[in-house]
């Protein structure tokens, strides 16, 4: 069963406008179903899974080309970055939109040389697994506070929610309901690691990578600490680096960075931690129910993670990128979300509570102490029903969002 994919009507515009178009995210997410669903009769389609594909992709990338000729889907580009200045070539010699379609596991920015090559000649597209909306057929809508469209919204219930959380995002899990989620995220793991991890760096100790895959999963939704981090895997500080670095390039993982200025001087300059699936988050945590995961330690982290994991997808799947931050100070005030759009900073606090309060909310007012315009702002929790909490914040139940 396909899903359909909200970022599908983007790709549709972004091959009329440019020559190449690229899709990145994490392996899995449906990079190449998008393409795939989407491809004219006449476009020809490559893997570089392919180890003989890719070596003739790396070593003579001009006959590779000559070889398979646009309009063409390349995918999992990021094995042979070799091709790069002969789709330049190609492109500057013809002109023509929509030629090559890209899928690469990587951000674009940390594919080398990359944004040399193709800079002006690219539609930059990033997905994430299924966003909420996609599973129940809804239109996404980049979200803000001020502008909830309230039609379709079925409500869940506390233990809905968390199986949601549980099962996460990956199309493959819900397009066959009856698959294992345990043996999904297994195999997911192992071919994760014997795949990307070996194309990315040597790693001599596959389990204590495992072991630190797992210790960050723990640490969803909290300050980035490599020391404790470091401690805890028994590696060097400089290695967790480089596996923090591996687990954001290869999208398992997104960093939030702290907002702070030339006002905000007692910011923390710090970012979060936060993991793109939280399926694959609570599989690593060894969480196996709904309702363990509902009332667990790790209740509330899980629910942020998911809620501004859901807030990304909905800017990402429409072809937009804006600006999210946290804001917390020395003096612990703290607000979960701030999305900068329009030149408007909207404050978010994410609650695993029914019970919303005036003052869940009561740091908002630390944007005007910072010299920041602020927008409507929210509280995102298990409440019901959308409304008002006070005049500049509205009550925003997960299911809206």
């Amino acid at each position: 069963m396909y899903i359909e994919r909200n970022l599908s009507k983007i790709v549709h515009d972004a091959t009329n406008t440019f020559p190449v178009v690229l899709i990145t995210g994490a392996r899995q997410v449906g990079k190449s179903t998008i393409f795939e669903r989407s491809k004219e009769p006449e476009r020809m389609s490559v893997t570089l899974d392919d180890p003989q594909l890719r070596a003739l992709a790396k070593n003579d990338p001009s006959l590779f080309l000559q070889t398979y000729r646009p309009p063409l889907l390349i995918d999992e580009i990021q094995y042979a970055p070799e091709l790069f200045p002969y789709i330049k070539m190609a492109v500057d010699s013809v002109r023509r939109k929509g030629m090559f379609w890209l899928t690469g596991s990587q951000p674009f920015h940390l594919m080398q040389g990359v944004s040399e090559s193709l800079a002006g000649r690219v539609a930059i597209l990033e997905l994430f697994g299924l966003s909420q909306s996609e599973k129940i057929g809804r239109n996404d809508y980049p979200f803000l506070p001020d502008t909830i469209r309230t039609e379709h919204r079925p409500q869940q219930d506390l233990y809905t929610l968390y199986e949601n959380i549980l099962r996460g995002s990956y199309p493959e899990l819900h397009a066959n309901p009856d698959m294992k989620r345990a043996l999904f995220y297994s195999s997911y793991l192992k071919t994760y690691i014997e795949r990307d991890i070996r194309q990315l760096v040597q790693i001599s100790n596959e389990h204590r990578f495992l072991t630190f895959v797992k210790t960050a999963a723990a640490r969803t939704a909290q300050l980035l600490n490599y020391n404790d981090m470091a401690k805890d895997v028994d590696v060097s500080v400089n290695t967790i680096k480089s596996w923090v670095s591996l687990l954001e390039t290869s999208g398992l993982i997104f960093l939030l960075p702290p907002f702070h200025n030339n006002i905000a001087k007692r910011a923390v300059k710090t970012p979060k931690l936060y993991f793109s699936d939280t399926g694959l988050c609570s599989y690593l945590c060894a969480w196996e129910t709904a309702e363990t995961l509902a009332h667990g330690a790790m209740s509330g982290a899980i629910l942020e993670t998911y809620v501004i994991s859901e807030i990304v997808k909905s800017y990402r799947h429409n072809g937009l990128f804006v600006n999210v931050y946290f804001y917390r100070d020395r003096d612990n005030r703290e607000i979960d979300l701030l999305i900068e759009r329009n030149g408007l900073l909207y404050p978010i606090e994410i609650k695993r509570s029914a019970s919303p309060k005036i003052d869940d909310v009561k740091h908002f007012d630390m944007l005007t102490r910072l010299g920041k315009p602020a927008g409507k702002g929210a509280i995102i929790c298990l409440y019901d029903k959308y409304l008002p909490l006070n005049h500049r914040t509205n009550i925003i139940p997960v299911s809206h969002i």
